[in-house]
């Protein structure tokens, strides 16, 4: 999980994120930082997600748990 904050923490160009935070709340919240959070999740989990499924969640928990699931 630390790992995952941190990945995020760097895409949202912020110095420390938590589960909590909702995405849109981030200004560098924005179709590049989607983009580069399906690259993250891809490269770094092995895992691919759709620009819908991403459409759907709100904090950065929700993503976490949307990568976790799909890496079963």
């Amino acid at each position: 999980m630390d790992a995952f904050l941190t990945e995020m923490a760097e895409i949202l160009e912020e110095d420390h994120v938590t589960m909590s935070d909702e995405l849109g709340r981030f200004e560098s919240w924005d179709s590049l930082a989607s983009l580069s959070v399906m690259a993250m999740a891809d490269s770094k989990f092995g895992v691919r997600i759709a620009s819908q499924e991403l459409k759907s969640v709100v904090t950065i928990g929700q993503l976490y748990e949307l990568i976790d699931s799909k890496k079963a």
